[in-house]
This record gives C-alpha cells, structure tokens and sequence, in this order.
C-alpha cells in the first residue's frame, strides 16, 4: 500500500480551500527542506539548497488542488444547490456522496428518480442545476445551521489498489504531488531547487503564476496527471496516452508549446536508463506550464505526468508503475539538468 498515495488523495482540497492538503504536505517535507512559506495565494513554496555545483535556480511545480462542487443556495426542503469548481461531466455525479464544508458533513448528489421521468427526460443528461445534494435535513432552517453558501463539497472517495493499478479521488494533482514529495525526499541536487505546491490551477492555472513570479527560475519541471483516453471505442480513436506504458512527456497543448530542449532532454534521459515513456498527444487541455513559461521575462518549462483514466470524476485509476517510473524519471532529469542548459 502507497501510504503517501492514500494520504494525499484521500485528503480534502476543492479549488480555493487547499489548507487541508497544504497543512498535510508541509508537515511531509519539513524534515527534508531548508524553508517553507506559505504566500498571499496559499501556494506552498519550499527551498532546497544545492550542492553547489550549480547556480541555476529551479522550480518544480504540483498543483494541490482538485475539482468539486461548492454551495450555491439552500432550498426550502433542506437540499443544497451547486455549481462546479473545475471542469465537470454532469453524468459522473448523480448518486455520489460527497462531504460538504469544514465539519464534512455527508451528502448524496441527486435528482428527480427515474421512475418519475418522462420517456423525453430519459433520454437527456441530467444537467447540474437539475441536481441537489441531500445531506438529510428536513428543511432550510435546519440545513442553514450545518452548512453555508460557499461551502466546498468535495467527493468521498477511499484509495484502494487494484493489482498494478491504484484508485482515488484527486490523482489530478495529488499524484504529482507525492512525486514532489518524493523528490524532495532525496538528495540535494546540484542547484537551488524550489518546490512550488500550487493552487487553483483547475479554475485557471493561478497559483502557478504566482509562484512562478515569485520564485523567478531559470527552469521550470510541471508534474501532473493527465487523462489517459485509451479504452476501446467505436472510431477506433488513437489514444493520447495509455495506462501502465509509462510517464507521458507533453509537447504542446491548448496553453503552452513545451521547451524543445527539455523535451528532447527528458526522452535522452529516459531512454538512457530505459524508463518506458510515451508523448502525450498533442493538443488540448492545459497545465501550470502555461502560466510558468511567460511569467517575468519566460522561463524554460516541460510537463511530465501520470496518466490517469476517469480524469475530473469521483474515482480516477493510475497505474502504479508509471507513477514509480514518473519520479525515478523527474529525479534523473533534475540530476543532469545543467547538462543541457548549459549548452
């Protein structure tokens, strides 16, 4: 069992409200850097010095935060009104329990029931101003005095590990996180490295352009999670990325062009120690790297993530392979990392 794993994702942190999992990952690496602060923005920010082999200065970013709901209104019956934090797919949510505000009290997401529906309403999606969630109080008053608008509701989701695959909730970002944790875990690179654990990068990427200005690096190593769509289909689509063949290394998505030297750069290194990878399909989505590589005058950055299937749902699968080979990959990538910048 991936304790660090179950830790992370089983910790609570919607968009906006990371405190638990910023609490959770400095308490992690206290013992393993030389500082932490925490800035204006919530993103935890940690220094380890370097050997002294080089003055480069590096940052490597994971952001914290996961998709949910939050609380919009409280209906007269007691039933909570939302909206989403992050991107959503309405059919991944009816029937879900969630845990709603600081006390996490326990609801269920939903909706008028089937056998009340209409013949055209079955055959609609339900769209989320249509859903509620019921965490059992009998009216607005009794509701009103267990939750407020603006309340986080996040998913209840248990970490289990299924053979070479692992389930949970929030594996984007929390994978990517405890590959953080981990890297910070070792021994000091030979250059300053600055470990950026950002915020609200679901509801557009803004903890990392903070952080990014504030820490002003020369390099820039974005880990993530990213959604591996390779189950079968009807238009025998080719996948982006697949589960269990490796960290996939981006190129360019709908934010960023990805710097071809570090891109080049981690396939050498990967190859070198045959590390499995795969280039995650060019286009769509968006991660901090779009906010890192035009802070101040630019910084050079390259994206390297897990993949994951069931991305933005109650329950995502990772495999546990990638995820060993996505750190082992990060941590030999950072070691000769002054190999190609200073070409």
């Amino acid at each position: 069992m991936n304790e660090l794993l179950k830790k992370l994702t089983e910790a609570v942190g919607v968009a906006g409200d990371e405190k638990e999992v910023r609490l959770l990952l400095r308490d992690l690496i206290a013992d393993h850097v030389d500082e932490w602060r925490v800035d204006s923005m919530g993103n935890l920010i940690a220094h380890k010095k370097g050997a002294g082999a080089s003055d480069l200065r590096v940052m490597v970013d994971a952001h914290m935060d996961e998709v949910g709901l939050m609380i919009t209104d409280i209906a007269t019956d007691g039933t909570l009104q939302f909206t989403g934090v992050g991107g959503f797919d309405d059919r991944a949510l009816l029937g879900k329990v969630v845990q709603v505000g600081p006390k996490k009290h326990t609801g269920v997401i939903g909706a008028k029931p089937i056998h009340l529906l209409s013949s055209s309403e079955r055959e609609r999606v339900v769209k989320m101003d249509a859903m509620r969630i019921d965490i059992g109080a009998k009216n607005k008053d009794v509701a009103g005095k267990l939750v407020n608008v603006g309340d986080r509701a996040a998913f209840v989701t248990s970490y289990e590990e299924l053979g070479p695959t692992a389930l949970g909730k929030a594996f984007d970002n929390r994978a990517g996180c405890a590959a953080l944790v981990e890297l910070l875990r070792a021994e000091p690179y030979p250059f300053d490295l600055y470990a950026a654990f950002t915020v609200q990068e679901e509801v557009g990427l803004r903890g990392a352009e903070v952080a990014a200005y504030g820490i002003d690096p020369e390099v820039a190593l974005v880990l993530e999670s990213t959604p591996a769509y390779d189950l079968p289909n009807n238009n025998d689509a080719s996948p982006n990325v697949v589960l269990g063949e490796g960290p996939s290394i981006y190129v360019m998505d709908r934010r960023a062009i990805q710097d071809p030297r570090l891109v080049a750069h981690l396939t050498q290194v990967a190859s070198e120690h045959e590390i499995p990878f795969q280039i995650r399909q060019p286009g769509g989505g968006g991660t901090n790297t779009g906010s890192i590589q035009t802070s101040r005058s630019g910084t050079r950055a390259v994206t390297l993530a897990i993949p994951g299937r069931y991305a933005h749902t109650p329950a995502m699968l990772i495999n546990l392979d990638d995820y060993a080979h996505t750190v082992r990959l990060a941590e030999l990538f950072l070691r000769s990392l002054t190999d190609i910048v200073s070409e």
